[in-house]
């Protein structure tokens, strides 16, 4: 059930990617992120219930709160038009948390290659921290890219590896999406130096997630 949550974990990160490249409405985005933010507070409640009192089961679940308040906070923020700086500290309590998420899954739940998808998602929420809550705004092209791809790296390839059983749970896993990661976003750095807005500033509030 998790890796179903985890395909529209990465369908919803490459809409709000797309979003901060100013190609969709912010309105419009808001839909979808209550969607799967609704689905991912369901989602970990259930497996908790139905984990038996298991520590790594509930270990494991516990992590997923923190993308669904955060597809929330978005969705409503953005139709409500709120400022961006409380989502965007939230954004850091998650970046931090994601390193110890990180931690977990190397160490005790065994799971090389989202400890490093975990890492992504640390680097990501802190980027949605130095643009919604900082409010370095020059940051948004290139935050927009990091947020599109990793909804195909973090999201939606594994959850679909996963359903087909086709993950490779293994240390190569891992080694390949850390020099995948290195190499695209520091990449991304120079091609990135400008904001391409499409959308009116009354419009165009950057809100995304994770």
């Amino acid at each position: 059930m998790g890796a179903v949550g985890l395909l529209y974990v990465g369908a919803v990160l490459f809409l709000n990617g797309v979003m901060l490249l100013g190609k969709v409405n912010p309105q419009a985005a808001a839909v979808f992120n209550l969607f799967v933010g609704a689905l991912q507070v369901i989602t970990p409640t259930y497996l908790i219930f139905a984990s038996g009192g298991d520590p790594q089961a509930i270990l494991s679940a516990s992590g997923i709160y923190l993308f669904g308040f955060t597809y929330l906070y978005v969705g409503i923020g953005l139709l409500a038009g709120l400022d961006t700086t409380g989502v965007g500290w939230f954004s850091l309590f998650v970046a931090v948390m994601a390193i110890g998420y990180s931690v977990a899954n190397f160490q005790l739940l065994g799971d090389y290659g989202f400890g490093v998808i975990w890492l992504y998602w640390s680097f990501l929420w802190f980027l949605f921290f130095l643009l919604l809550g900082l409010k370095i705004e020059r940051l948004q092209t290139y935050t927009g890219w990091v947020t599109a791809i990793q909804g195909w790296v973090t999201g939606a390839i594994p959850a679909f590896l996963l359903l087909t059983g086709y993950w490779q749970n293994r240390p190569l896993t891992a080694v390949v999406l850390a020099i995948f990661g290195a190499v695209v976003f520091l990449g991304l750095v120079p091609l990135t130096g400008r904001r391409i807005p499409s959308f009116p500033p009354s419009a165009r509030r950057p809100a995304t997630p994770m």
